[in-house]
C-alpha cells in the first residue's frame, strides 16, 4: 500500500486529494466528450428525443462510475479509449436511471445537477424516451469492435451490465424502494436495497476494468470486494448528505425519503453511527486493494472520496 496517508478524524486513510480531483476532472471531460460524439444532434422529429437524451448526459455530475472504470481497467494496462467507452455506456446507463428516477411517478423531483430535471426540460413523455433511448445506446456502444476486439469481452461488458441495470440489480432496487414496505425496513433490508438500487452499477464500474484487462478470478474478485464496500459507503454518505447538506449545496432536493416515511441508514444508524460505519468501509474498501500496489492509490483516494465530498 502506498505510504502516502492523511489522519481523518483519528484514523488513517488515503492522501492525494489533489491528484484525485485532477484525475475526476480530466476524466469527467474525457467521458463527456466522447457522450458529445457518441449522441450527435439531429434533425426532424426525432430531434426532440435525441435533445432531451444529451440534456441529462451532457449536464454534468461527477463520472464517479466511468472514472472507476477508467481506474480499474488501468490496473491492467487497457488502452484509455476502450476504458472510456465502456465507462461512457455506463454513465448512459445511470443517466436513463436518473431521468425515470426524477418523473412525477418515481421520486417526483423538480431539480438535477442543479437544473430543471428532464421531464420539466422537456415533458414525461420525451423523459420517458431519452432514458429508454440512453438504456439501449448503451449496449449500441459495448458491443462494438471499438471497446474491444475479442467478441467475447464485449459480450461479457454486455451480460455483466445488463445483470447489474436490470430486475436483479438497479431496477430491483428501485421495486424496492417504491414498494409499500419501503418505510418499515430494517438495516439488513435498507442495505439490500442500497446493493442493488445503487451498488450494482458501483460493482459492475470496477469489474468492467476487470472485463476489458481479462484479469485473473482472484484479481476480479478483490475488486468487487472493493466496489461493495464502496458502493454502501458511498449510499451512507448519501443519506448523510440529504440529512445535512441543502438543495443549493447538491443540485437536487433533500430530505425526500424522510418527508415520504422511508428508513435510511440515517434514520437506523444515527448521524454519528453512520458517519463511522462510513470510515470503517472506507478503510475496508481499501484493504481489498493491496494486491495492486501503489498502482491503486487513486482508488484508495476515491474511497476516502465519497465519504468526504460534499455533493
Amino acid at each position: 500500500m502506498s505510504s502516502s496517508r492523511v489522519q481523518m478524524q483519528g484514523e488513517s486513510l488515503p492522501s492525494g486529494e489533489g491528484d484525485l480531483q485532477e484525475a475526476l476532472k480530466a476524466r469527467a471531460a474525457a467521458v463527456t466528450g466522447l457522450l458529445d460524439e457518441l449522441l450527435p444532434p439531429v434533425e426532424g422529429p426525432r430531434g426532440a428525443v435525441i435533445e432531451a437524451m444529451r440534456y441529462a448526459a451532457l449536464g454534468g455530475g461527477k463520472r464517479l462510475r466511468p472514472f472507476l472504470v477508467c481506474e480499474t481497467a488501468r490496473l491492467f494496462d487497457v488502452p484509455q479509449d476502450q476504458a472510456l467507452r465502456a465507462g461512457a455506456a455506463l454513465e448512459m446507463v445511470h443517466c436513463y436511471s436518473l431521468i425515470h428516477d426524477d418523473l412525477p411517478a418515481m421520486d417526483d423531483s423538480d431539480l438535477r445537477h442543479g437544473k430543471p430535471t428532464a421531464h420539466l426540460a422537456f415533458d414525461e413523455a420525451i423523459a420517458i424516451l431519452a432514458g429508454d433511448g440512453l438504456l439501449t445506446e448503451a449496449f449500441t456502444v459495448l458491443s462494438d469492435p471499438r471497446t474491444h476486439a475479442k467478441a467475447e469481452v464485449r459480450c461479457a461488458l454486455v451480460a455483466q451490465l445488463a445483470a447489474a441495470a436490470g430486475a436483479a440489480g438497479m431496477v430491483g432496487g428501485q421495486m424496492i424502494d417504491i414498494s409499500p414496505e419501503r418505510s418499515g425496513l430494517d438495516l439488513a433490508g435498507i442495505s439490500e436495497l442500497q446493493s442493488l438500487k445503487t451498488g450494482a452499477l458501483i460493482r459492475y464500474a470496477c469489474e468492467a476494468g476487470a472485463i476489458l484487462g481479462e484479469a485473473g478470478a482472484a484479481e476480479r474478485q478483490a475488486l468487487v470486494a472493493y466496489a461493495e464496500d464502496l458502493g454502501l459507503a458511498f449510499q451512507i454518505a448519501d443519506d448523510l448528505l440529504d440529512e445535512e447538506s441543502t438543495p443549493e449545496a447538491l443540485g437536487k432536493p433533500t430530505g425526500q425519503d424522510a418527508n415520504l416515511g422511508k428508513a435510511t441508514f440515517v434514520d437506523q444508524l444515527g448521524v454519528e453511527t453512520a458517519r463511522e460505519k462510513a470510515r470503517e468501509l472506507v478503510h475496508s474498501a481499501c484493504a481489498r486493494l493491496d494486491l495492486f500496489g501503489q498502482k491503486s492509490d487513486l482508488l484508495r483516494q476515491t474511497a476516502a472520496f465519497v465519504v468526504s465530498r460534499r455533493s
